[in-house]
Formats: structure tokens, sequence, C-alpha cells
């Protein structure tokens, strides 16, 4: 009789899952195409503005999310990522930025989500946690030193400071600290699958606003 094959940790289970969503939104016409050097300034800033959007979702949230046993864990003051963002918006649009500034509607829709996770669901909330500082730590890298090569930005400087975590000097200690923390969540298997289904959904979300990006900044024909 064959043994059974261990049951995998959360951590693997959650990025395992999400995978598809996760190449989908890596490969959207518009990430490839930024990625690639083939937008102007004008679609980076797009972009960092609807991040704007989302990050003060994610970080202005009730403060019993704090002390909550699901979320408190991961509320790390050394993520926080719209003072950085306001920095870069001021360098990419001058100190009016804010001026007449709007969401695309997929971002609008996403930030909402994550409002109502913050408000009514922790686990759920953490989903998007998850799903949004993870992949600043990683990919979020390659969009920094693609950004510093095509629009000469100082390496770490103004422009590219949401990718630069000054607070963390061991991001790849971080991680691993954080995938313990997901791997010892204190809640059953039922609200686990929720909350990777949840991460499904941030993916799905985050695709939904590259695709409006793509939209709008087209290449020429």
């Amino acid at each position: 009789m064959e043994a059974s094959s261990p049951t995998p940790s959360f951590s693997t289970a959650i990025r395992t899952a999400s995978h598809e969503q996760h190449t989908e939104a890596e490969n959207s016409a518009f990430m490839s195409h930024l990625l690639g050097g083939k937008l102007g300034v004008a679609a980076y800033r797009r972009y960092t503005e609807q991040l704007w959007f989302v990050y003060r979702a994610l970080e202005d949230v009730p403060q019993d999310l704090a002390t909550d046993p699901v979320t408190g864990p991961f509320l790390r003051p050394e993520l926080a990522r719209t003072e950085e963002l306001e920095r870069d918006l001021a360098h990419l649009g001058g100190p009016d930025w804010r001026t007449d500034l709007a969401p695309l509607p997929a971002t609008a829709a996403y930030a909402e989500r994550i409002a109502a996770c913050a408000r009514d669901w922790p686990g759920g909330y953490l989903a998007h946690h998850y799903t949004r500082y993870l992949g600043d730590l990683s990919g979020g890298q390659i969009i920094r030193g693609t950004a510093e090569k095509t629009w000469g930005f100082a390496r770490k400087g103004d422009g590219v400071r949401f990718y630069v975590f000054e607070a963390i000097g061991n991001p790849a200690a971080f991680k691993r600290e954080y995938r313990e923390l997901l791997d010892a969540l204190p809640v059953d298997d039922l609200e686990k699958q929720r909350v990777i289904d949840e991460c499904k959904r941030a993916f799905a979300l985050n695709s939904a606003v590259f695709r409006e990006l793509g939209d709008e900044f087209p290449l020429s024909a």
C-alpha cells in the first residue's frame, strides 16, 4: 500500500493554487509592454497612480485588524507603501499630482473589495495583503530595474521608491518568515480554502486593472 503524499503547507497551497492567475497578471499586454520598454513614462505614471488607490485601501484599515489573530502578525510597518508612492507621484507629476486624479473603474472595484474585506473579513484581507506585498518584494524588483533603465530614475530613488523596502534588510528572510506565519494561520481548512479563493480573486482584480491600462495605452500599430 502506497503511503499518502504529505499535505502541503498552507503557504505552498496558496502559491500553487494562484499560480495560473499570477502568471496571467504578469503576462498581461500592458505589463509586457511596460517591462519591454515599449511604453512611455506617462504609462508608468498612470500605473503608479492606480497603485496609490490600491495601497491606500490596504493601509487605511480598521484598528482592530492590528490585534486580530489572523491579520495582526502580518501588519508590519516596514511594508507600508503609501508614503513612498506619494513621493514617486510627486516626482512624476509635480506638487499638484493629486489634481483630477481618479481611479480606473477596475482600480475602484479592486480598492473597494480590499476595503470590504478589511471591514468584514480578516482572512479575505490577508489574501489581498499576501498577493500585493510578497509580489512587491519579488517581481516588483524587476519593474524597478526596468523603470530606472528606461526612464532614467536614480537607482532606488524618486520615481521608484515604491519598490524599495528600506526597513527590510533581508527580503528573502522576510518572505520566509511571512510564509511561516501563513503556515501557522489560526483558522480551519474551510477558511483556508476561502482565503485561497480570495487570493485568486485578488489576482483577477489586478488583471482587470492591467487590461484597462492596456486599453488606455495601446501600442501604435
